[in-house]
């Protein structure tokens, strides 16, 4: 249909990370900074993730209606299927996970990163220093790298994922920093060469924190290969990160 995206599940990715207690306030991406991520291998079925709200029915006699309210927020159960791969890190995490009484961190990379831009950019010496990229359509906070045919100047790394920064961006030019918002990037020395500037785009990630209940295997009939089930009570809200160009 015209003017809609799909987005296909081929290509995501589910991570574990380590023990990570649930809290009374909703998760930010920012909480799931410092986990360490193993990949989970041979992701053949995705479950379901997301919050519902359990309905309160309450029948009043003088009206002669049920009145309904929402409840409790539950973020669901993510029934997942595996092809067993002896010896995947990933699933012998997930293992480990269904004998411990312990939340988890997990994360799913959609996939659907978009295409990577590339454009000729030209760098002025100053500090900080600025970059004039024409019509380059960047708001602020999109996230790019560098590389040249000759010398960038001192204070930036070829291949080095900057960000840019709102503050100073115009239609043409922008400066960059090394972190999220961070302070601007002063350029000093000299230069040479070309300089190209190419976008580093992100997936949709989702974070969440749950507790593996499982790891039953299952196999069926002759044409089939042996199928590791697991299934994630996610005990947190969704955090959801936005793909970025």
């Amino acid at each position: 249909m015209a003017g809609t995206d799909l987005y296909p599940v081929a290509g995501a990715k589910l991570y574990i990370g380590g023990v990570l207690a649930t809290k009374a306030a909703d998760f930010v991406a920012a909480d799931f900074a410092s986990q360490t991520w193993t990949l989970v291998d041979g992701w053949e079925q995705v479950g379901d993730i997301g919050d519902s709200a359990a309905l309160i029915s309450t029948d009043l006699v003088n009206r002669g209606r049920t009145i309904k309210q929402k409840g409790t927020t539950n973020a669901g159960s993510m029934q997942n299927v595996f092809a067993i791969l002896t010896g995947d890190a990933g699933q012998q995490a997930m293992i480990a996970a269904s004998k411990s009484k312990s939340n988890y961190a997990f994360k799913i990379d959609w996939g659907d990163a978009p295409a990577v831009d590339a454009d000729p950019v030209t760098v002025t010496i100053a500090s900080p220093g600025v970059f004039t990229d024409t019509a380059h359509g960047f708001v602020g906070g999109e996230t790019i790298s560098f590389t040249t045919t000759g010398a960038l100047p001192t204070g930036l790394t070829a291949g080095t994922t900057y960000y840019v920064l709102a503050s100073g961006l115009t239609a043409n030019s922008y400066s960059v920093a090394a972190t999220p918002g961070g302070a601007a990037i002063a350029t000093t020395g000299s230069q040479s060469g070309v300089h190209t500037r190419t976008t580093v785009p992100t997936s949709t990630l989702n974070y969440f924190v749950g507790l593996v209940m499982g790891a039953a295997k299952s196999s069926g009939t002759a044409n089939n290969i042996r199928k590791l089930n697991q299934t994630i009570e996610v005990n947190s809200n969704i955090v959801e990160v936005a793909a970025a160009a």
